[in-house]
């Protein structure tokens, strides 16, 4: 190795970083985060929001549960769901002010 290049180890945090990108990285999981960030929802209510089936509504929302994005509260057969961390609205937020931006 040269003697004048420095190795930087990875950044603490920088892998979590990227799945959680890999995560936000759709466009319809981003639609149901802005939904649930506003009030906790059912994904009855998220499938008639977005136009989106019930089936693939709850296939996103199972992508955010394993991410830790999103918690879940059943009720019966009803489950409501709610962001877990309001950092994650902030993140969304930014992005689309940051491509808004002129």
């Amino acid at each position: 190795m040269d003697a004048g290049v420095t190795v930087v180890q990875a950044e603490p945090g920088l892998a979590e970083a990227a799945q959680l990108f890999k995560i936000l990285g759709h466009e319809s999981r981003l639609r149901l985060l802005r939904l649930i960030g506003d009030r906790p929802r059912t994904v009855g209510e998220l499938a008639d929001l977005t136009d989106m089936s019930q089936p693939l509504v709850s296939q996103h929302l199972r992508s955010l549960r394993q991410g830790g994005l999103v918690t879940a509260e059943r009720s019966g057969k009803e489950v409501t769901y709610e962001i877990a961390d309001t950092h994650v609205t902030h993140v969304i937020a930014d992005a689309v002010a940051h491509v808004l931006e002129e």
